[in-house]
C-alpha cells in the first residue's frame, strides 16, 4: 500500500488499492503544507483539507496511477486552494497572527519589534498572493522550507528542470510585485 501513496511502479497496478481513510492518514501532512504554500490561511487550511479530501473521495476511481499520488493530490489541492484564494471574504479577511508565547531571551521583545515582525509577514504573503499557485509552491518550498529542487520534483510529480524554472519565474515575478509596491509606497510618502 506505501507503494501506491508514494508514487512507485507498484503503485500504478493497482490504483484503487488505497482508500480515503488511507490517503489522509498518510498525507495529511502533505496536503496541509501545499494547502499553505498555495496561500491558504492557517486558519482556513482544516476546512480546504477536507474539501480537498472530499474530492479524493468523489474522484479517487478516476485515479489510474501513471503518475504518483502526491502529483494527483496535488493537482487537486491547486485547484481547490485556487478557487479559495479568489473568494471574496479572503479577499477582505484581515490576517490576524495567532497569540504565542514568547521564548524567553535576554531581553523582551518590545511591542514595536512585534508590530514590524507581523507587519514584515503580512506584506511577504500579500506579496506571494500575488503569484500563480505553481510558482509560488515551489518558492516557498525551496528559499522558506530550504527543500531541494530534487525533493521538490518528487513531490510535485514534475521534472527539476520544471522545478528550476519554476522558481527562475517565481523570483522575478516576486522581485516586479517588490518593485510595484516599492515604487506605490514611494510615491504615497511624497
Amino acid at each position: 500500500m506505501s507503494a501506491l501513496l508514494t508514487g512507485s511502479s507498484e503503485a500504478r497496478a493497482a490504483p484503487a488499492a488505497a482508500t480515503v481513510t488511507e490517503i489522509a492518514s498518510r498525507e495529511a501532512e502533505f496536503l496541509w503544507l501545499t494547502l499553505q504554500r498555495m496561500g491558504v490561511r492557517r486558519d482556513d487550511c482544516h476546512d480546504v483539507v477536507q474539501q480537498v479530501l472530499l474530492t479524493v473521495h468523489q474522484r479517487l476511481h478516476t485515479y489510474d496511477g501513471r503518475a504518483p499520488i502526491r502529483a494527483w493530490l496535488y493537482g487537486i489541492c491547486l485547484r481547490h486552494a485556487s478557487v479559495h484564494r479568489r473568494r471574496a471574504w479572503v479577499r477582505r479577511e484581515q490576517p490576524t497572527e495567532p497569540t504565542e508565547l514568547p521564548e524567553r531571551t535576554s531581553s523582551p521583545p518590545t511591542p514595536e519589534s512585534e508590530l514590524e515582525k507581523s507587519e514584515q509577514r503580512s506584506r511577504l504573503e500579500a506579496m506571494l498572493d500575488e503569484l500563480d499557485e505553481d510558482k509560488r509552491a515551489v518558492l516557498v518550498m525551496f528559499e522558506i522550507e530550504e527543500r531541494s529542487c530534487d525533493d521538490i520534483a518528487r513531490e510535485l510529480g514534475v521534472a527539476v528542470g520544471t522545478v528550476h524554472s519554476r522558481l527562475h519565474a517565481a523570483r522575478r515575478a516576486l522581485r516586479a510585485v517588490f518593485d510595484r509596491w516599492a515604487a506605490r509606497e514611494k510615491g504615497g510618502a511624497r
